[in-house]
């Protein structure tokens, strides 16, 4: 494992320590600690604070023994949160480690790649981005025998999944880049091969990787040799003779699959984009109507490909090319059409431009300013739940009108001086509001000097940003925290269920069974429905705060790009 993750480079763009806040670094220690442990978390928010480390410098500051120290760096690299490559004194010295925290925090959004995919793809596809994403990396001959095997088991008795049909859904991903392939280093990288990645060996002297998207063969599907159909699972009396037997057969089929050496990744650029589009659709249907947001839909289909990431605009279309992809069932004529993109081109919300005349005219999708409409209603949100409606008039006044005095802001929001005072002083307390100075003078006297209120959106979002990072990081510690109180019930809980599942298997009756469910008394049963409860409104929130970072994460790199 170590020689392939020496030849494949699965990071981005690295971030380093003086760019991450306190929040982000708690937040991707409690992801690292909830899905790879306690000890992947030390190295790793080792690593985050400390930036770029060798090898004997991270077993020495984090206490962890060497060999252990190794495995994590190999988790995290399988992962793509690790990149490694020459360290300070130049390819003669050390190989140095730094963490990606923004592919960390990625983890937190694993529900919502997960949902896309069966959402597009059905239960199939779901299944391919869910066991990627749990491995960080996989051929597509292991991934499609792995995911044919659990659709079977989960078939009733007789019927079993197509290795072909899995393979259709795959290949589906791989056409629209939702998976891409794990780019090799060049030349002088892989000659590194055969040392090991996690070692104090001298870094070969090669180039940073290509970014996945310049791979060439990113998006080339391998013509595998695969055949037949899923296997249900073995029943645990031969366990130790199956699990032999398996390993053989997969040993014998890897040789013949015509795959080998080619990894898969989940493209979470491409998943952005499509999250991204959603939020505009939905916010063009809110504004106008339905059948505003699927022209809208239909722009944004036709250049999702081909429109880069970072970009501010999609690429252009012509009435005549919107008209031609537009469903049949949506009864949209020619003159209605022309119609609908004057009215989304006058719109103050500005989500459409029109950039020529040719073709019955050229129309773009103007991505940035979708972006800083829908970060300005979020902010509009936040503080109308936090301080009031009142509060959310002075705020959104002030995001209007740029800049005010104070006798301005309560002439124009039409609020008692007392209490315009009073929330102005809230809001800049808690800077979502700043004071601007313009003196008359070079002495700054006060009675000489004009005190302007302002919102600036970008630091405002930036500051939401981060206490969305605490809420998300609170949410975790007390869902970990009402897990560990109630670790006996839910012990318990596991151990009858799987003893209901035994007995459901080989055919027992129906007393037995009863009997069985008894062992857990009414007390117990009612206090599990609570904590189910609880930790269900815990992962509710977590999402619902996770697309309110999305959308703030966003905005600030569309203004950094746009820039």
């Amino acid at each position: 494992m170590l020689d392939s993750i020496q030849l494949k480079f699965t990071g981005r763009a690295k971030l380093w320590p003086s760019e991450m806040t306190v929040q982000e670094v708690r937040l991707c220690g409690l992801l690292l600690q909830e899905h790879f442990g306690e000890v992947v978390e030390k190295v790793g928010t080792e690593l985050l604070r400390s930036g770029a480390l060798n090898l004997r410098a991270l077993a020495h500051q984090t206490g962890i023994q060497l060999d252990l120290v190794k495995k994590s760096l190999c988790v995290l690299a399988q992962h793509g949160m690790c990149v490694f490559g020459p360290g300070r004194r130049g390819p003669g010295g050390p190989v140095e480690y730094t963490v990606n925290s923004e592919r960390i925090l990625y983890m937190l959004r694993y529900p919502r790649y997960i949902y896309t995919a069966k959402s597009l793809y059905g239960d199939t596809g779901e299944l391919v981005i869910e066991e990627i994403l749990q491995r960080g990396q996989m051929t597509m001959s292991s991934t499609v025998k792995t995911v044919a095997d659990r659709l079977t088991h989960s078939m009733e008795d007789g019927q079993s999944m197509e290795y072909s049909e899995v393979i259709t859904a795959f290949t589906r991903l791989v056409e629209t880049h939702f998976l891409q392939r794990c780019p090799l280093m060049d030349s002088a990288g892989a000659a590194g091969r055969t040392s090991s990645a996690v070692s104090e060996s001298p870094a070969p002297a090669a180039a940073p990787p290509t970014q996945p998207d310049s791979y060439p063969d990113c998006y080339k599907v391998p013509q595998i040799h695969l055949t037949g159909r899923g296997k249900r699972r073995r029943s645990s009396e031969d366990g130790d003779a199956d699990e032999r037997g398996a390993k053989k057969a997969k040993v014998d089929s890897a040789a013949v699959c015509g795959d080998e050496g080619i990894y898969w990744q989940v493209n979470f650029e491409r998943f952005h984009l499509h999250f991204r589009h959603q939020a505009i659709i939905s916010a063009v249907a809110s504004k106008l109507d339905q059948t505003s947001s699927e022209i809208v839909r239909t722009m944004l289909r036709l250049s999702e490909v081909t429109t880069p990431a970072n970009a501010t605009y999609t690429q252009a279309l012509s009435a005549n090319e919107i008209f031609r992809a537009l469903p049949a069932s949506y009864n949209i004529g020619r003159p209605i059409l022309d119609q609908y993109l004057t009215l989304l081109v006058d719109d103050p919300m500005e989500f459409v431009s029109k950039t020529g005349d040719s073709g019955g005219g050229m129309y773009v999708v103007n991505l940035h300013r979708a972006l800083a409409n829908l970060a300005r209603v979020t902010l509009e949100s936040v503080v109308q739940e936090r301080f009031g409606s009142r509060s959310a008039r002075i705020f959104r006044l002030l995001l209007r009108k740029r800049h005010l005095e104070q006798k301005q802001v309560e002439d124009f929001a039409m609020i008692p001086a007392k209490e315009a005072k009073d929330m102005l002083y809230t809001l800049l307390s808690e800077n979502l509001v700043q004071l601007q100075e313009i003196p008359k003078t070079p002495d700054y006297a006060p009675s000489r000097t004009f005190y302007l209120y302002t919102v600036n959106q970008l630091p405002t979002a930036r500051l939401l940003l981060q206490n969305c990072y605490k809420a998300v990081g609170n949410l975790i510690e007390r869902r970990l925290f009402e897990t560990k109180e109630n670790k006996r019930h839910l012990e318990k809980s596991q151990r009858i269920e799987a003893i209901l599942a035994s007995l459901q298997a080989s055919g027992a009756d129906a007393a037995q069974l009863t009997e069985v469910e008894e062992m857990i008394t009414p007390p117990e049963r009612q206090q599990l429905e609570a904590l189910r409860h609880h930790i269900n409104k815990l992962d509710s929130s977590e999402n619902q705060v996770d697309e309110t970072i999305f959308l703030l994460e966003s905005y600030v790199s569309s203004t950094s790009s746009s820039r």
